[in-house]
């Protein structure tokens, strides 16, 4: 991409603001609160769109907080950025973090309490990183918390009770681990061992993203549906329950809900588009982390950096097709071609 200087645009300029802001990198974050929804089996409501709306605020306001806490080491090392050419006031940045950091957590509030109890730890945990945990050892796990938080949050929103979509959002974690670490070499390169590991880490979850679903991986109903469904639906007839024996232990009927049964074929996962995504997911991020290990140049190391964020949304994507949720996956892939068209403008970095 092109320096920008501070007599190239007028300060506080559009552009300036997409650059600092990451305008691409905006098209990875609503995949997290849809897979959310995926997770825990239920379809996308108007609460899911505050969530979203959520997200999008508390991933800007990390993007501002960010580049305003690292502007000495930019204007070193990056003086094109916004704030060290001078195009966008640092006061500026760190009132747009404020803002918005506010406006995802009203948004949050609106969609309820379980979202804004989601919220509030994700808006910790991303202040925490971009001013404290950074360059520490725990930076790349916090920035893995952040965002299998920010799926959560989607979860939460929709049905109140997020705890279905806990491995959807471990597996996300993963992968933004793997990324965030090879970004620490991100302006030095030299680092082999990270892009190693990023591209292990790729091959695991593309396995696990394309094995077939078993009972085991297809998420129960929601309590809310569980909860619809026992009042729309009369209790069928059944004869009386002949009586125990009497052994001294009581016979015990489980709930409908705590059993689930094998999926017969085409119910509870999508499978054309769960493996399509699934290898869009390992195309998109495995290549240029092997190019960063083979040769772990700067350039080569951004560019790893970038295929792992772009691989943000197959990986949502396919998340849902996982879950069942064929619709809801469609729509986040959609998303993909947008973000590869502003990455032409604006980097993604």
């Amino acid at each position: 991409m092109k320096p920008f200087h501070a007599d190239a645009q007028p300060t506080g300029g559009a552009r300036a603001w997409a650059e600092l802001l990451r305008l691409p990198a905006l098209f990875t974050v609503p995949g997290d609160a849809l897979a959310g929804a995926a997770a825990v089996a239920a379809a996308p409501n108007s609460r899911t769109l505050l969530a979203i709306g959520s997200s999008l605020c508390l991933y800007e306001a990390g993007m501002a907080l960010n580049d305003w806490a690292d502007r000495e080491e930019d204007a070193a090392e990056r003086p094109h950025r916004p704030l060290p050419s001078g195009r966008v006031h640092p006061a500026a940045a760190l009132s747009a973090a404020c803002a918005l950091t506010a406006a995802g957590l009203a948004l949050a509030a609106r969609a309820g309490r379980p979202a804004f109890t989601v919220a509030a730890p994700l808006t910790a945990t991303v202040w925490a990183y971009d001013l404290a945990l950074k360059r520490t050892p725990a930076g790349p796990a916090a920035m893995a918390a952040a965002r299998g938080l920010d799926l959560l949050l989607g979860a939460a929103a929709t049905t109140g009770h997020p705890r279905e979509a806990l491995p959807s959002a471990a597996l996300l974690a993963a992968h933004t681990l793997a990324v965030t670490t090879v970004s620490r070499r991100e302006t030095t390169g030299g680092s082999t061992p990270a892009p190693l590991a990023a591209l292990a880490t790729t091959v695991l979850l593309t396995r696990r993203l394309t094995r077939p679903v078993t009972s085991a991986t297809v998420p129960a109903p929601s309590r809310s549906r569980r909860r619809a469904a026992a009042v729309s639906s009369p209790a069928p007839h059944t004869p009386a329950e002949p009586p125990a024996p009497l052994t001294g232990v009581a016979r015990r009927t489980p709930a409908p809900w705590r059993t689930r049964p094998r999926p017969r074929a085409g119910q509870g996962d999508a499978v054309v588009p769960r493996l399509a995504l699934g290898a869009a997911y390992a195309a998109t991020a495995a290549r240029p982390y092997l190019h960063a290990a083979l040769n772990p140049s700067p350039p080569l190391t951004q560019r790893a950096v970038g295929g792992g964020i772009r691989a943000v949304i197959p990986l949502q994507a396919a998340l849902a097709a996982r879950a069942g949720a064929g619709a809801t996956a469609l729509l986040v892939a959609a998303l993909a071609p947008l973000g590869r068209r502003f990455a032409r403008t604006v980097s993604i970095t």
